[in-house]
C-alpha cells in the first residue's frame, strides 16, 4: 500500500449526495476484474457515453479535472453495499483523497485499508471547499498536520493516521508489532512453560 503523507493536487467536485457503491462500480464488474485494471470502471453509467465514449458532462472528463487526485463530495458517500472494489475503482482512477460531511461507515474503513484518506468536515467547509474545487485549483493536503490548504483542520484516529504515513493495512500495522510479539512469548514461556508445547 502507498504511503500517504502530503499531497497537493488538483481538487475535483464531486457535489452528488448519497453516491452509492453500486453508482461507484457496477457488481458485474465486481467478479473477474483484477484490482488495477477496475479504476476503469468507476463511475462507469456516469462516465461513459452507451457508445464507450467519455462523456464530456462527466466532471473528471473535462480537461481541468484530467489527473484530479481528491474529490469533494456531497454528503453520505459511499453509501449502500460493502463492496471493497468501490473503493479499488475510485484508487484505481488515481484518487487519493475524499473530503465530504460524511461517508458510508464501511466504505470510510475500507478506504484506510487501500490506502485512500477520506476525510469528514462540516457542511460548510465542505461548500467553501467545492466551490474553490469548481476553478480546478490545486489543494494541499497534510496528513502529518491533518490539514486541508494549510487551514482547515481534520480528524483522524492515530491509528489510521499511522496506517497511512507508513502504508501499512491492518495485516502490516499488526506485523509490524511482530518482534513486540516475539518478545513477549519468550517472556510468557519463562513464566508458564507448561502452557507451551
Amino acid at each position: 500500500m502507498n504511503k500517504f503523507q502530503t499531497l497537493t493536487a488538483i481538487a475535483a467536485p464531486f457535489p452528488q449526495k448519497n453516491v452509492d457503491t453500486d453508482f461507484i462500480i457496477r457488481i458485474e464488474r465486481c467478479t473477474g476484474t483484477p484490482k488495477d485494471e477496475i479504476g476503469q470502471y468507476a463511475f462507469e453509467t456516469a462516465r461513459y457515453l452507451p457508445d464507450g465514449a467519455d462523456d464530456p458532462a462527466f466532471v473528471l472528463n473535462q480537461p481541468r479535472y484530467r489527473g484530479a487526485q481528491i474529490l469533494v463530495c456531497g454528503e453520505f458517500f459511499g453509501t449502500g453495499s460493502s463492496r471493497e472494489m468501490a473503493v479499488w475503482a475510485i484508487a484505481g482512477m488515481g484518487i487519493r483523497c475524499l473530503i465530504a460531511p460524511s461517508f458510508g461507515q464501511i466504505f470510510y474503513g475500507n478506504c484506510f485499508q487501500n490506502g485512500l484518506l477520506p476525510i469528514v468536515l462540516p457542511s460548510s467547509a465542505v461548500e467553501s471547499l467545492m466551490e474553490q474545487a469548481t476553478t480546478g485549483t490545486q489543494f494541499t493536503i497534510d496528513l502529518e498536520k491533518q490539514t486541508v490548504n494549510g487551514r482547515i483542520r481534520f480528524e483522524i484516529s492515530v491509528r489510521r493516521k499511522k496506517m497511512l504515513l507508513e502504508g501499512l493495512d491492518e495485516l502490516g500495522l499488526t506485523l509490524a508489532l511482530e518482534p513486540k510479539i516475539a518478545a513477549f512469548e519468550a517472556a510468557d514461556r519463562q513464566r508458564r512453560p507448561w502452557i507451551y508445547p
